[in-house]
Formats: C-alpha cells, structure tokens, sequence
C-alpha cells in the first residue's frame, strides 16, 4: 500500500515535470500554460501556490535551456532587449497585484483566468501549426513590441501561464524571427519573466518545495533531452499536439471554476464535530 502511494504520488510528479520540460525544450511552450493548470488538476494545489511553483520550475527548466539556444545563436538580443522593456514593468505590476489579493477569495478568478488564458494562447498556437506558412508575420517598427507584449508580462504575473505560447505567437506575427529564433527568443523572454515573478511570488507566498522537487527530478533531464530534440523531432507536430491537450485543459479549468464548489470540508467538520456536539446535547 505504500509503495502504491509513492507511485501515485511521486512517479507520477517526476512525470509531470519531465512531459513538460520536454515540450518546453523543443517548443519554448509550457512552462506556465501547462505546469500551473496540471498541478491545479491533477495534484490539488491550490491556485496560488500553483501558480508559485509554475514559475519557479519555469525558470529553473528555462535557465538550462535558454544558454542552450542562446550558444547556437538562436535568441535575437535585439528584439529580447524590447519585449523585456514592456514584460518585466507588467510582469512586476501583476505578481504584485495578485498578492495584494486574499488568495481564497480570489481562487475561482484566477482558475477562470489561467483558464481561458491557456485557451486562448493554445487556439492561437493550434492555428499557426494548422496553417501552410503559419501566421503571416508583418514585422513592426521595435518600439512598438514594448506594447505589444506587455499585457502578456502582466498575465504571466497574475497566473504564470502564457509566456510561451501568447509570446510565441506575437514574435512570429511581428518581427521577422525564424522559427528557431522565435523559440530562443521567446525561452529567454520567460525565463526574465519567470525569474522576477518567481522571486516577488517565493518570497511572499513561499515555495511548494515537496512538489517543486519532484517536478525538478523529472524536468532537469527532460529539458536537456528536449533542446538535443529540435532536429529530430519536428516542433511544429509536437506543438501541434501540445495545443490540443491544452485546450483540453484550459477548458477543464475554466469548467471546474465556474462549476459549483462541492463542500467537502464542511461534510468533515460536521462528522469530526458531531459526536462531541451529540455528547454535549
């Protein structure tokens, strides 16, 4: 029985962290749209503490794979220089507010947001993968992705999730990265979001570090496999794939925050209060 428990508990965390380290190692996507929703699903973290532990496995999994791309000159300094300009001032002023927040009251918002956040960033992904050439990229003038990217560094922020795949997208329809340079690009562009949310989340919240660990064991070789993976394994098959179980998940947590709460905490404390109560009458 207990080597039952310890199979569901930790085999199945060690494998959390190592399908998702891979997906972030050859797709750049998954670090905030898959890790927060799974640990909320599947492992009954609360929304906050979730949401902690994404990023700072995120930024862990992406500080061994960005220097990775960043040696095959696969991450574009130039344009990392402006979309950090607009995500790092957005990144701070959602981590902030998220904390201000009471977090139980604010459960329900924040799955609805990592939610449809990871909904959306997954369509929008689905339909590059879908079509022939991808989105159409219509570069703009740099001072301009400031802008563009800031909504996304306050969503990361406030739910961890869409660093990879929301900022996936805008590289690819607006500068003119390739492909490989879009995933360095972006990997980099999450790790200084990850690194600077992580930090203001970790040290108001504090760190999951049971589940962060087990995560860690399976995501560290993971990533290094994914990165070794990107000429083998086509990322535009493996991204296509990834965005069809997110919008899967993303619906599921949408679902679960607007659906009723059972009560099973109160059943509890009626059962373990009962008899004394009983008694006393």
């Amino acid at each position: 029985m207990g080597y039952t428990h310890f199979g569901q508990g930790f085999g199945l965390e060690i494998l959390a962290g190592f399908l998702i380290a891979m997906a972030i190692g050859i797709t750049g996507v998954g670090a905030g749209s898959l890790t927060a929703p799974i640990l909320i699903l599947f492992f009954h973290q609360s929304a906050s503490d979730a949401v902690t532990t994404a990023l700072v496995f995120g930024t862990v999994v992406k500080l061994i794979a960005t220097p990775i791309y960043l040696s095959r000159g696969h991450v574009n300094l130039q344009v990392l220089k402006y979309v950090a300009m607009g995500g790092l001032p957005a990144v701070l002023a959602g981590s902030f507010l998220l904390n201000s927040l009471d977090a139980r009251a604010l459960s329900g918002p924040v799955l609805i947001i990592v939610g449809l956040t990871v909904v959306i960033a997954a369509a929008g992904t689905l339909w590059r993968s879908l079509s022939p050439s991808g989105i159409v990229s219509k570069a703009i003038a740099p001072k301009w992705l400031p802008w563009i990217v800031a909504p996304i560094g306050f969503e990361v922020g406030f739910s961890s999730a869409g660093a990879g795949a929301l900022g996936t997208v805008a590289l690819m329809r607006f500068t003119n990265l390739d492909p490989a340079d879009v995933v360095g690009t972006d990997l980099a562009f999450g790790l200084l979001l990850s690194i600077f949310a992580g930090g203001i989340h970790a040290s108001m919240t504090g760190i999951p570090w049971a589940i962060l660990l087990k995560l860690l064991v399976g995501g560290v070789p993971a990533v290094l496999i994914g990165t070794q993976l990107t000429s083998l394994v086509s990322p535009r098959k493996m991204r296509l794939a990834l965005c069809v179980w997110l919008i899967y998940v993303g619906g599921q947590l949408s679902w679960r925050a607007l659906s009723p709460a059972p009560e099973p905490a109160a059943t509890h404390a009626q059962l373990t209060t009962g008899p004394a109560e009983s008694h006393r009458n």
